[in-house]
């Protein structure tokens, strides 16, 4: 049963009129960034990226003012507390426990975004201002070299005092849920009324089906949803949306979990049948998604096959009665070169005829 709110949440009606309305909207900030020739100096700049959020908002008719979806930020946040340079963000991992900073300054970047939301809370009044931030679990994996044997191991019921690469993601997890709880707190502050959170990593790669059918979800609670859990009621109390995102091969169980945690919206991948999710998730959480973006680029993939694609989700959506959005996997990235090609496939599906 999902916890009684201390604030009500505005975002969830919303998007519920925006399913009825049979809305769809690719996460495609990025695209329409990188029409700028300036894109790097915009990612920079609070105010410019926000009016480059405004501008995709326009791009793509909708009211949800949605940010890139760059999960570099708070691993980079964490490395430059830690001491370790921004040169080195990118292939730095843990080999043992870092002490904890005494704190985790925002980096530009997560400034600027902040800048972003600000931007669109005060001068767009018809747009809903989201944030963007990675999971815990999600962030976890990319500070270490190798998640899955800590994660396996934990499962088969080694503790931190067992084993030092258990003892090292679970030290890693604490650590990334500090700054990501800083980052979100932030955009809240700036003025966001949704967070997208991306837990693309709390997938089956990470967490062995025969594993869990023997021993049962432990693990996965630990690692997953308790984490997730407390961004819940962060956000909750706050009276900021939860928008859920996990483009990662899951179990229905999986699935079952996720559904509990209150969330406005849920996005997941290409890999899942949205209408037979619809089963399991409540009725007044939309379901968002899941063509997939990450094949826009492919030439195999034509902007045919893309409306194709749509209109039978929608048609399959519709018959399930379940709130949906019809929308992108994940983010749909520019790519040098393909920028049109892209852009056929997201008009492609922003345009397929509603049949229902």
């Amino acid at each position: 049963m999902r916890p009684a709110n201390p604030i009500v949440p505005m975002t969830r009606a919303l998007l519920l009129d925006l399913a009825r309305q049979n809305h769809r909207v690719p996460i495609g900030t990025h695209l329409v960034l990188h029409r700028h020739a300036d894109h790097e100096a915009i990612i920079h700049d609070g105010a410019r990226l926000g009016a480059t959020v405004a501008e995709a908002a326009a791009r793509f008719s909708t009211p949800l003012a949605m940010p890139l979806m760059d999960l570099t930020l708070e691993k980079a946040a964490l490395l430059l507390a830690c001491g370790i340079p921004a040169s080195q963000a990118d292939s730095h991992h843990f080999t043992e426990p870092p002490a904890a900073p005494a704190s985790i300054p925002l980096t530009p970047r997560m400034t600027a975004t902040c800048g972003a939301i600000t931007h669109i809370a005060e001068t767009h009044p018809a747009l809903v201002p989201m944030g963007m931030g990675i999971g815990p679990f999600s962030l976890m994996t990319k500070l270490v070299t190798d998640p899955i044997m800590p994660v396996f191991l934990a499962g088969n019921g080694l503790a931190a005092e067992d084993d030092p690469e258990v003892a090292l993601v679970e030290r890693l997890l604490a650590l990334g849920e500090q700054v990501i709880h800083r980052y979100l707190t932030a955009q809240i502050d700036a003025g966001a009324k949704a967070l997208v959170i991306c837990e693309p990593a709390a997938n089956l790669v990470y967490f062995s089906p025969k594993q869990q059918e023997e021993t049962g979800y432990d693990v996965f609670e630990r690692y997953v949803m308790e984490p997730m859990r407390r961004i819940a009621a962060l956000l909750r109390a706050r009276g900021v949306d939860l928008i859920f995102h996990d483009c990662g091969e899951l179990t229905d169980e999986m699935v079952n979990r996720f559904a509990t945690l209150g969330a406005s919206m849920i996005s997941l991948g290409c890999s899942r049948a949205l209408w037979k999710d619809a089963a399991l998730v409540p009725k007044d959480t939309v379901l968002y998604g899941n063509l997939p973006s990450k094949q826009f680029y492919a030439t195999q993939l034509s902007a045919e096959a893309v409306a194709q694609m749509a209109c039978e989700l929608v048609e399959k959506m519709s018959a399930a009665g379940h709130p949906f959005i019809l929308g992108s996997e994940c983010d749909v990235l520019s790519v040098p070169g393909s920028e049109a090609e892209i852009m056929r496939k997201v008009d492609a599906f922003m345009q397929c005829p509603v049949t229902s």
